[in-house]
């Protein structure tokens, strides 16, 4: 099984991306993502692949890759259509640096899942977000 590690541009954080995955599905079903280059490997992705979202610099969910499909982009060019499942998986969070595109991500190296119901440490919600990045990035939280 192999996985795909993307940046999410535009949403700050996990609810403005769910919001914006509600509006755009809602206009245009079912739910995916376009990417200009189609993943060589899409067998192994399909093996139960996930799509794991970068949001403000952090690794911090995952959505199940459904199908990858070819589907012209809005200039008409050829582009990969990543269906995905509609449900955001909170994944333990790791900082990762800017890239371009998107990358493959073997699920050994894949952070882990959290738990069904965790809640973030007490409090931790209130701190800022610039503290709250630097004492992840500082693995201290």
């Amino acid at each position: 099984m192999l996985h795909i590690l993307k940046l999410c541009v535009g949403p700050r954080d996990i609810a403005a991306l769910r919001a914006a995955q509600a509006r755009r599905v809602a206009l245009d079903p079912p739910l995916r993502h376009l990417t200009r280059m189609a993943p060589k490997r899409a067998e192994e992705i399909l093996e139960g692949g996930s799509l794991y979202w970068v949001v403000a610099g952090f690794v911090s969910v995952r959505q199940r890759i459904l199908e990858i499909r070819q589907e012209p982009g809005a200039d008409g060019t050829p582009h990969a259509a990543l269906v995905l499942d509609p449900v955001l998986t909170p994944v333990a969070a790791r900082p990762v640096k800017p890239f371009q595109g998107w990358r493959y991500l073997a699920a050994e190296v894949a952070p882990p899942d959290l738990a069904p119901g965790a809640t973030p440490a007490e409090g931790l919600a209130d701190l800022p977000a610039a503290l709250r990045r630097s004492l992840e990035e500082l693995c201290l939280l």
